[in-house]
């Protein structure tokens, strides 16, 4: 398949799965981007496009954000963030996607054999330290918050909500963060820019998916990203390490 060609379908993809689910561009757009840019440059593209289709849906969904959980997610980001950063500036961020990759199999895993756990405040902030931690290394916040949501058998219209309103802040701390430390290219600007009107179409077709979901489909829909996750993250890292 051609890249111009790739990269529309990437797009399409991920924007409709963000929108119908709340969560999943960065999971399915970063692994396919980081066949066609450099780590650096798939990562800030994943961030500026996640932040547009946040923006985007924010207004007509925020009736079911959970407000108090937001803000301890909030919490938790900030604290997450510089170290984020630098494990994006100076760390193997290969160890990083394998030990990842490991711990979404494991839960995932626990999460299909009925093992819930209890949502509480502290255990909301630690969530939203660990999303600030891989927003800002490797652009992909959901994974956390998806097993702990799902773990704790939140609805599917609090999910959405809550985390698209969570990425819109996250993104766009991660996104200033980045830039005023490690910069940015013009031509991340550009494919932003290309990538737009493909983005629109998928929002559209994500929200009449959504409309058809429902709650059990939609948990057994979420194990099969992570599920998809664990093994891309697992096998690239490990290929990275083997064919250096």
């Amino acid at each position: 398949m051609e890249p111009g060609l790739l990269f529309v379908c990437i797009i399409l993809a991920a924007s409709l799965l963000q929108t119908s689910t709340g969560f999943g561009f960065s999971i399915m757009a970063t692994p396919f981007l980081l066949l066609l840019f450099a780590p650096e440059e798939a990562v800030q593209l994943n961030i500026i496009l996640s932040i547009l289709i946040s923006l985007s849906l924010i207004t007509k969904i925020r009736t079911d954000v959970e407000r108090a959980l937001l803000k301890r997610l909030f919490l938790g980001s900030i604290v997450g963030v510089p170290f984020g950063l630098l494990v994006f500036t100076f760390m193997n961020i290969l160890a990083l996607k394998l030990g990842l990759g490991l711990l979404l199999l494991l839960l995932t895993s626990l999460l299909i054999g009925n093992v819930a756990m209890k949502q509480t405040p502290f255990r909301d902030v630690v969530v939203g330290g660990l999303s600030g931690v891989l927003t800002a290394s490797i652009g992909m916040p959901g994974p956390p918050l998806l097993l702990y949501f799902v773990g704790t058998n939140m609805k599917k219209e609090v999910l959405r909500a809550t985390t698209l309103a969570f990425f819109l802040f996250i993104y766009t701390v991660s996104l200033v963060t980045q830039m005023a430390f490690a910069g940015t290219k013009a031509f991340v600007w550009q494919s932003s820019l290309v990538a737009l009107p493909f983005l629109f179409i998928g929002l559209f077709l994500g929200q009449l998916l959504f409309k058809r979901l429902n709650q059990r489909v939609f948990k057994w829909f979420t194990y099969v990203l992570l599920i998809g996750t664990g093994m891309y993250l697992l096998i690239e890292s490990i290929g990275a390490i083997y064919f250096r």
